[in-house]
């Protein structure tokens, strides 16, 4: 059971990772897969009513590979952490099938409450390098979490979510059967904010120099008399129609 679980692991880095070129350096080189194993062997003696050693071998694993993971969290198959350093994951966290996490990822709870306080994720699920999911909620499936992103609500399926605090900026509603792992590609809503700014502001700076031509503001400026008022360049208006003043002249 236990060789067949590492050949699923193994595989699922050599599929997820262009960098993973034999078996060998998975095995002797790759944290990620040293903490999955070492949580497998804790979190199977702690479903056993173990206390202590189950703890020890997450305190190990913890040293060994900085990557902290209770052995009361429960992982789904195909679970991948790509370099995993200061990766955190709570007692009552759920990840479920085909899941990939980036270093720093913390899973995990807000406050002193018992029970469940940690969040469950879905499958197909990426979430990028320093983001943060705190909470006992749910992630739902073929969700992606931009790098940085804090996520303290409830996600719904097929999303992107970016941002502090996590906006979905996403909706597609097509599910994936693969996991995308393109998460440097994740669009940018303050970005985008800015650039309909910009548009706006470009737009009006139009619209003023457009106001501007229609009066004699050179005229003014010649004469230097203050007490002369723009008019517009092609005289005043009447019925209509603009006819020029001999004594703007």
């Amino acid at each position: 059971m236990i060789f067949r679980q590492m050949r699923r692991d193994i595989r699922v880095i050599f599929e997820r990772d262009p960098a993973a070129k034999s078996i060998w350096e998975v095995i002797f080189c790759y944290p990620g897969f040293h903490a999955v194993l070492f949580h497998r062997v804790a979190h199977w003696m702690y479903l056993r009513k173990m206390v202590l050693l189950p703890r020890m071998i997450s305190q190990l694993s913890r040293f060994l590979t900085g990557i902290e993971i209770h052995p009361g969290a429960k992982i789904g198959q195909g679970f991948f952490i790509d370099h995993g350093t200061g990766v955190v994951i709570g007692e009552t966290a759920e990840v479920g099938d085909n899941v990939t996490l980036y270093q720093g990822v913390t899973l995990g709870g807000t406050g002193k409450e018992k029970g469940k306080r940690h969040p469950t994720i879905g499958n197909n699920v990426v979430i990028g390098a320093g983001a943060r999911v705190l909470g006992s909620f749910k992630i739902g499936d073929n969700v992606k979490i931009g790098a940085g992103s804090v996520v303290n609500k409830p996600v719904p399926s097929d999303t992107t979510v970016v941002g502090i605090p996590g906006r979905i900026v996403l909706h597609h509603g097509v599910p994936i059967k693969d996991p995308d792992l393109r998460h440097d590609e994740l669009p940018d809503p303050v970005n985008e904010m800015l650039k309909c700014l910009m548009q706006r502001v470009e737009y009006l700076e139009q619209r003023l120099n457009e106001e501007e031509s229609r009066y004699n503001v050179f005229e003014i400026i010649q004469h230097h008399d203050p007490t002369k008022r723009a008019v517009p360049a092609t005289g005043e208006r009447e019925g209509g129609n603009v006819r020029m003043r001999s004594d703007d002249l």
